[in-house]
């Protein structure tokens, strides 16, 4: 808990545990040239015979994989109550014959693939929870060949694409130079902040480059990470009677007061151009009846951007803001205390960038165009934010199919060439882990 002086008041802060396009065509074409040399690397990788062999083998395990997948959406994982999965998800590592699987305090799975020199590791990830409360029904009901339920595609498949891949590589024998460390994370999603992916850079072994599985198509490649900080702001008052108490601090105008000058101070930060920046004032709540002058009256609030200066400068706005409703509100009180404001930091995802040439973003993009995908890359709010937040080389790559309804009753998810996603995953997995010659 943090205290700090906003115009002359008192602020109490508590720090707590989307994709964008491209700018213009230009910038789009330039963003997506594929050098050559990755391109040959990733044809001689998918012509190795083990890597043929690994191929059959997914194709094999096809029936698991949708089996797999059903299983782990049946396990309801709402948000910081995803144990239940994770001890199946731990129990599925094990079977598909990892060196070492554990769980690390704060939740997070891990299955650790030795390689024949352990000079590198490379993550590869999907998250575990959802963002459905408890009690929402999860059952996976099928219409046709598609899979309808929350959480079916957004990231269930992902967890289901790394026990296929586990055990594809171990039942065609294919070894890597560096060390695979197949994770799933908690806390992704929402109010989760990323909390599993932080811990694991906080806590973890030292990892080399991460791959998250957590997008839609395969050629959409994501190379950046849209920050964000989301608070809930709380304005309290001594509350009374509408009629008997009139004069005293009204914390729903201190509150309302607030949110406008905000709204009007970062629309014109926004229109000055430059990085994509949003905000939201997203929820409110407060008040007993109305013949009461509330006690309190919370809002929560998010704000985006690409940019960590942006999302910094739109910060500051708010809590401009909020320090000047307070005063205005205290200053004509009639009677009373004055109002108080209790700032909660709930959310704070760091940006980061992968260049374009970066060797992992080539071998990305390379491996989508080795599948017959045009590649593109985006920016968006995922596990990879925090690697490249710390310099480390990090993309989110899709699961493949084809679905839609994400966060919603209504996800759906459908068996279109879902191999091929997988595929994809052991390619670029391959070429940042390389094949061992033993």
């Amino acid at each position: 808990m943090l205290t700090r002086a906003i115009g002359g008041y008192l602020v109490t802060l508590i720090a707590c545990g989307c994709q964008s396009p491209p700018k213009d065509a230009s910038s789009a074409a330039a963003a997506t040239q594929v050098s050559a040399t990755y391109i040959d690397e990733v044809k001689t990788l998918a012509v190795h015979a083990t890597v043929r062999e690994t191929f059959d083998w997914i194709t094999t395990l096809h029936d698991e994989t949708t089996q797999n997948h059903i299983l782990l959406t049946e396990i309801p994982a709402p948000p910081f109550k995803e144990a239940d999965r994770a001890n199946q998800f731990k129990a599925m590592l094990e079977l598909a014959g990892a060196d070492s699987v554990w769980m690390d305090s704060i939740g997070n799975v891990l299955a650790l693939r030795k390689g024949s020199e352990r000079k590198k590791t490379t993550v590869i990830e999907a998250h575990m929870d959802t963002v459905f409360p408890e009690g929402t029904d999860v059952t996976v009901k099928h219409r046709g060949d598609t899979l309808y339920a929350p959480g079916i595609g957004d990231d269930t498949r992902g967890l289901a694409i790394l026990l296929t891949l586990l055990k594809s590589m171990n039942g065609a024998g294919l070894r890597t130079q560096g060390d695979v460390l197949f994770v799933g994370t908690v806390g992704e999603e929402g109010e989760g902040d990323l909390r599993g992916v932080k811990y694991l850079f906080e806590k973890g072994p030292k990892i080399d480059s991460y791959l998250a599985v957590d997008g839609s198509d395969i050629g959409q490649i994501t190379n950046q990470g849209i920050g964000s900080h989301r608070y809930r702001i709380t304005f309290q008052g001594p509350g009374g009677h509408s009629y008997g108490a009139y004069g005293i601090v009204n914390p729903h105008v201190a509150m309302a007061k607030a949110m406008a000058q905000w709204d009007e101070a970062a629309r014109k930060l926004i229109d000055k151009g430059g990085a994509k920046t949003t905000f939201s004032v997203s929820v409110a709540g407060g008040g007993t009846s109305v013949n009461s002058i509330p006690y309190e009256s919370w809002v929560i609030v998010d704000m985006r951007s690409e940019s960590q200066e942006k999302l910094a400068e739109i910060d500051r706005l708010l809590h401009d803001a909020v320090a000047g409703s307070v005063a205005e509100v205290n200053k004509t009180k009639k009677t009373g205390n004055d109002l108080a404001v209790t700032i909660e930091l709930i959310g704070d995802r760091p940006t980061g960038t992968a260049a374009p040439e970066s060797p992992l973003v080539q071998r990305a993009m390379a491996t989508a165009k080795y599948l017959g995908k045009e590649p593109s890359l985006s920016a968006a709010s995922t596990n990879a934010n925090t690697p490249l937040s710390l310099g480390v080389p990090a993309v989110t790559i899709g699961r493949g199919g084809k679905g839609g309804g994400g966060h919603s009753l209504n996800e759906w998810w459908l068996d279109e060439n879902g191999d091929e996603a997988i595929q994809y995953a052991l390619l670029l997995l391959l070429a940042e882990a390389g094949i061992s010659a033993n």
